[in-house]
């Protein structure tokens, strides 16, 4: 059996939403346990709604709540009995394989590495969300955690993006590219004109070189590296343009008596083809390089991301990702000892 906690109180649709959500989850498959944390009696509550099987969801209380607008290092650090904080402490102790949270973003990143702890020769650990594209999937890495982030950290993304794309999404040597306002080797800001030659030399990934903005939604490479700050405009605005282009199609059917018709012959084809480009499917960003696995969900998540990031933990730890990383960076120090 897996065991997953659940962070019951974060999220702007919790515990409503998150805990539908972890019961859609353990009705998919019957080797997880999920471990709701939060305040106990409003989740018991929530669970009288449904039904599952006998022992496989279960409560772990913790009276207080890490609120999104509260300082981070502050929360972590006073409010031990929050459903974060409990929840993560399952994971350091290996009561837990993963958490799952749709929280504070800051309070789950400080956590992650204050309480579960980093793997030993990770400098950063980086948020690594799986963006749709026209090919399928690519890992946007990194794309929240590290803001000010060094060409040596970069190189470390690249790494261990490679390592999650070939054995949680199965693409056999993964592209790489940095991000890029251009496709020549001499163009960029100081970190990608430093990182970009670091990346060609480093052995164990496919580095393809540059990618620009307007080719990720093509699928030019399958793993996206860039500092935080890059990364984060890229996700939002990436989430912004669609939900519009969505929006806006969805009026330009509804226009007239003949696009009303003609909206009802493309419906089922343009839901599938919508459908491929619907992020929560793909569950939320891992913190990659933790010694346990913590999965960060959109604050605003509804059940089905929920459901899909918990789904998401189980190849994670059936494909031993964090055992990967650790190999993938031992031998990494072997090679520099060599030299």
């Amino acid at each position: 059996m897996i065991n997953i906690a659940v962070d019951a109180m974060g999220g702007d649709y919790a515990p409503g939403e998150i805990i539908k959500g972890a019961v859609q989850a353990a009705g998919m498959r019957d080797d997880i346990r999920i471990i709701l944390v939060g305040q106990e009696e409003t989740v018991r509550e929530e669970l009288k709604k449904y039904t599952f099987r006998d022992g496989q969801i279960t409560v772990q209380n913790a009276a207080e709540v890490i609120a999104t607008e509260e300082p981070p290092v502050n929360a972590i650090r006073k409010k031990k009995d929050s459903s974060l904080v409990v929840g993560m402490n399952m994971v350091k102790k290996g009561e837990a394989d993963a958490i799952v949270s749709a929280g504070s973003s800051g309070a789950i990143l400080v956590g992650g590495q204050v309480i579960v702890g980093r793997i030993r020769g990770v400098e950063r650990p980086p948020l690594a969300p799986l963006i749709p594209t026209e090919k399928g999937v690519s890992l946007l890495i990194d794309c929240g955690a590290n803001v000010d982030a060094r060409p040596s950290h970069l190189v470390q993304f690249a790494r261990m993006g490679s390592i999650y794309m070939e054995h949680v999404v199965g693409i056999k040597n993964p592209r790489v590219a940095i991000v890029n306002i251009g496709a020549e080797e001499e163009k960029g800001n100081a970190l990608v004109k430093e990182t970009f030659p670091l990346l060609k030399e480093c052995p164990g990934i496919n580095f393809i070189g540059s990618i620009e903005a307007r080719e990720i939604p093509h699928g030019g490479a399958d793993v996206i590296v860039c500092e935080a700050f890059v990364g984060n405009v890229i996700l939002k605005l990436y989430e912004g343009v669609g939900a519009t282009l969505l929006s806006m199609v969805k009026g330009g059917l509804m226009t007239s008596l003949r696009s009303k018709i003609g909206a009802l012959l493309v419906k089922p084809a343009l839901k599938e083809t919508l459908k491929s480009f619907d992020a929560s499917k793909y569950g939320g960003a891992p913190l990659l390089g933790l010694n346990g696995l913590v999965v960060k969900t959109h604050g605003n998540s509804k059940a089905t991301e929920v459901c899909n990031s918990i789904i998401q933990c189980v190849t994670f730890k059936e494909q031993g990702i964090n055992e990967k990383i650790r190999e993938s960076l031992g031998r990494e120090k072997s090679e520099e000892g060599k030299e």
